[in-house]
């Protein structure tokens, strides 16, 4: 461990501002409580041939046991079952566009500079969490690359204002102008800004002196919330971030809530609900939440 590094424990309210080269753990249960944040990821069991047959005409010479009977019993009862399942589904499956979208995900991903400067916090394009990108796009946008909110000026794929979009598309690297309507574009500057916002980020104020913005994880309480420890890694000139990574699928699913709502300000707080339960499902479309939160988007082609 870097001698530069610590992890220390403080309620919201006794934090100080700066504390180094001191280490201190608190782990507990997840509590709940939201705190907001700031803006700113064969065996292959192959069978024996035996040979000859039996007495029933199977190959091995064995008889159909009472308990072999049972099993195969059984053992067709529960294909039916799933089959029962699965056609009382219909199928059911994500609209076509997000399968475009996903693709899109993966392109955008391949940016070096995705994650968040200096923390490298990079949630957004996790391989087992960037459904954050498309389930945004769906909710946001109803993954239309063309979308534009006149009301907010927020344009793209994942709506974000054009100035907003520009500044970090300068911190991407990415090609000037920036497109927002160029779909790949608008997923790499909604990735740096979703990890921003969780992982806070350092920049350059107007007198040239470095400034600090803390995102959701630099808080104890949010912390607690997304990973049962409230525990903080403190580091001179970055922004604090929980000593924990967020792994567990009721942590991530806070977390996503919180994330929306601070990318959507002002949108209703069951959106940010509807946006944490497509992510925790993103696997699972038939999930009765997943299907009612789908037919409430006009053009989700349900």
């Amino acid at each position: 461990m870097n001698s530069d590094i610590e992890y220390i424990t403080y309620t919201d309210s006794e934090r100080p501002v700066a504390y180094e080269n001191q280490v201190a753990e608190d782990d507990g249960e997840p509590t709940g409580d939201s705190v907001p944040g700031n803006r700113t990821e064969a065996l292959i069991n192959q069978g024996r041939s035996s040979a000859g047959k039996g007495r029933l005409g199977r190959p091995g010479g064995k008889r159909l046991t009472r308990r072999h009977l049972i099993a195969a019993g059984v053992a067709g009862l529960a294909l039916s079952v799933a089959l029962a399942v699965v056609l009382s589904s219909g199928g059911a499956s994500w609209p076509a566009s997000v399968a475009v979208v996903k693709q899109q995900v993966d392109v955008a991903c391949q940016n070096p500079d995705i994650a968040s400067e200096p923390g490298q916090v990079n949630f957004a394009c996790g391989q087992d969490t960037r459904q954050i990108l498309w389930v945004f796009s769906l909710l946001t946008s109803e993954d239309n690359p063309a979308f534009s909110d006149t009301s907010t000026g927020r344009t793209g794929l994942e709506p974000i204002a054009p100035g907003q979009g520009g500044e970090i598309a300068w911190s991407l690297n990415l090609h000037h102008p920036y497109d927002p309507a160029n779909p790949i574009d608008s997923l790499e500057v909604a990735a740096r800004a979703i990890n921003n916002i969780i992982g806070g980020a350092a920049i350059t104020g107007q007198n040239g002196a470095q400034v600090v913005q803390p995102g959701l994880e630099s808080k104890p309480g949010n912390c607690q919330r997304y990973t049962g420890s409230s525990a903080l890694i403190i580091r001179q000139g970055f922004p604090d971030q929980c000593a924990r990574p967020v792994t567990g699928a009721a942590g991530q699913a806070a977390l996503v809530a919180d994330v929306y709502e601070q990318w959507m300000v002002g949108a209703p707080s069951q959106d940010a609900t509807n946006a944490a339960t497509l992510y925790s499902n993103a696997d699972n479309p038939g999930d009765p939440q997943v299907q009612a939160i789908l037919h409430t988007l006009p053009n989700s082609g349900l």
